[in-house]
């Protein structure tokens, strides 16, 4: 991938800024007493449509040409995706589909309803949900957008990473989930070409580990199954654009298995009173497991992704 392929992040911040919130870096003392390091966390849940997918759909949708607006554009979501496009496509005045699995989570299919899209769904899993999204292009001529593989959209979620270097200065780690890749792309993205020597660590389910396989690989590979049911982290193929920023800007992709992460939703939610969604609850599962040590005192950011929470998954999970 060449220089001028790169996502740029300090460009998106003009399409991204006036419409979103500036989340905060909070601080706890819970983390940093059991873990032994300094840790801050970036309230995602807080921004608006309680994820940061707002910040890659505003910036792909504010590049396209008159013509593009005019037909307007279809993606593919397991839900945080869908809300993002849907209220960057209302506040923009452009037509959105959203294609959603059989599943998803009810609330997120009728929080993008009411942002004004129309919802399609199709599927159990996203790469169904997909399928359907790019039959409408054909059919209708629709705008694709896709959920992390595109280097527009990475580069909105790269704005994330820079705000986080220009609130905590001193930061040595950053920590990111993983699920199609978007996320962690724009964040590292941005987060290594402004300071190099801060390492970023990207947090995946063990069970459906789709970067780390392709990286283990050294090329990109579909999983034979993808048991996570981690909404957020399902996916069975990352991006072809996502996969070599991830190989180029990040240090480490690491794994934790479904029923850690689903723990430390709930301790999130007991300890720290934030409610998160099992992705952003990743970062916090992999400290707290053990999965990434790290030195004592190190200065550790937390990207907590989102908080739509499926509160109907949590039955049945134990404390950990």
């Amino acid at each position: 991938m060449s220089t001028a392929a790169l996502p740029d992040s300090a460009a998106a911040r003009a399409n991204v800024e006036p419409f979103v919130h500036r989340t905060p870096l909070l601080t706890s003392r819970s983390l940093d007493a059991e873990t032994g390091l300094e840790v801050r966390l970036k309230a995602e849940m807080l921004q608006r449509t309680g994820a940061y997918k707002i910040r890659g759909a505003l910036n792909k949708l504010s590049l396209l040409s008159d013509e593009e607006r005019a037909r307007g554009v279809v993606c593919s979501s397991a839900g945080n995706h869908a809300q993002g496009v849907a209220l960057a496509a209302q506040m923009l005045g452009i037509r959105a589909v959203v294609c959603m699995a059989a599943n998803a989570t009810p609330s997120k299919v009728a929080a993008t309803r009411g942002y004004g899209a129309e919802v399609v769904q199709h599927g159990e899993i996203w790469d169904e949900a997909d399928e359907k999204a790019r039959e409408l292009v054909e059919r209708e001529g629709l705008v694709y957008v896709h959920p992390f593989d595109d280097l527009e959209l990475i580069a909105g979620q790269g704005t994330l990473g820079l705000e986080i270097l220009e609130d905590w200065p001193e930061v040595e780690v950053v920590v990111v989930p993983i699920g199609g890749g978007g996320l962690i792309s724009g964040v590292a993205a941005a987060v290594k070409r402004a300071r190099p020597e801060v390492r970023v660590v990207g947090v995946e389910s063990s069970d459906g580990p789709a970067m780390k396989a392709s990286l283990d690989a050294g090329e990109l590979v579909t999983l034979e199954r993808c048991d996570t049911i981690i909404d957020g982290l399902r996916v069975k193929t990352v991006g072809r654009n996502t996969f070599e920023l991830v190989r180029r800007f990040v240090d480490e992709v690491v794994t934790v298995p479904d029923a850690v992460i689903f723990a430390n939703v709930l301790w999130t939610m007991s300890r720290l009173k934030l409610v998160v969604e099992g992705a952003a609850a990743a970062p916090v599962a992999a400290l707290r497991s053990g999965a990434l040590p790290l030195p004592p005192g190190t200065k550790v950011a937390l990207v907590l992704s989102g908080g739509n929470l499926d509160l109907s998954r949590l039955d049945g999970l134990h404390w950990n």
